[in-house]
């Protein structure tokens, strides 16, 4: 049996222990998914607040794997539960709660992935030069763009999962970024979500918060149209220095011509 074949096998199968695991779960107890599938849809932060709450003593295990689901799949939003673990454990548990779930989702995101499609990539990469160098740059600078972007509050999870496995960052590298970058963003999520509703409570952190979530997003902007510029300028810089470089070569091919060709005239 051939190495790709074997290799699609494993995949299969993995996928299926990932089914087989999920039907488990609805077998012993059909209410979770129930509920479960009804808080996602509805993206109602009321209702998540009460699914978590309802599991009583459980409910901090729940909301645990219920923020590592969300970041797995990349769907809802995270930040209704960041916001809604604030409302129900409070601030700085809920941040902690919601930080260390979430980078455990979008780890296991990450591998779940790279496993299913980073060979289809290396593919479709190997055939045009341009990808080749864009993932050579994510394996470079793969820590320094990933931890850049998970620093932003309200960053499609999903997207980030999705590109960091089909790019050369390292394991290591994601998961560090990913547990340092998410710590800001999940931690203004869940205060915005937090005071959002209960305005009353702290105004002025809630001012606060979504300024810096602002200041963040245009430094960002500014930051990536800075670097595109610097790219741009880079480009037609070598290529200026390559047609110098072909206009000297082709000086040098006639001089060398003339001076042949006097030789043979003085011969």
């Amino acid at each position: 049996m051939s190495l790709g074949k074997s290799t699609v096998i494993i995949k299969i199968g993995a996928l299926l222990l990932i089914g087989l695991f999920i039907l488990i779960i609805y077998v012993s107890n059909p209410k979770i998914f129930t509920g479960l599938w009804q808080v996602l849809i509805s993206g109602n932060m009321q209702e998540t607040i009460e699914y978590i709450k309802s599991f009583g003593s459980l409910a901090m295990i729940v909301s645990f794997f219920l923020g590592v689901f969300v970041n797995l799949i990349g769907f809802p939003p995270a930040v209704i539960f960041s916001a809604a673990n604030a409302l129900v454990f409070g601030i700085f548990q809920g941040i902690l709660l919601s930080w260390i779930a979430e980078t455990v989702g979008v780890t296991l995101s990450f591998l779940l992935l790279r496993f299913l499609f980073r060979d289809v990539a290396e593919k479709i990469i190997a055939q045009h030069a341009s990808l080749k160098r864009i993932d050579s740059f994510s394996g470079k600078d793969g820590f320094k763009v990933m931890l850049i972007a998970r620093t932003l509050p309200y960053f499609p999870s999903g997207v980030l999962n999705a590109l960091g496995a089909v790019s050369q960052i390292t394991l290591f590298d994601y998961v560090l970024s990913s547990l340092i970058g998410k710590l800001p963003s999940t931690a203004l999520e869940a205060m915005i979500g937090h005071d959002a509703l209960t305005a009353g409570e702290n105004p002025k952190r809630l001012l606060l918060g979504v300024s810096v979530t602002v200041i963040l997003i245009v430094g960002y902007w500014l930051y990536n149209n800075r670097k595109k510029k610097v790219k741009v300028k880079f480009t037609s810089s070598c290529r200026i220095s390559n047609m110098n470089d072909e206009e000297n070569s082709i000086a040098i091919d006639e001089k060398a011509k003339q001076i042949e060709e006097d030789k043979v005239k003085k011969l």
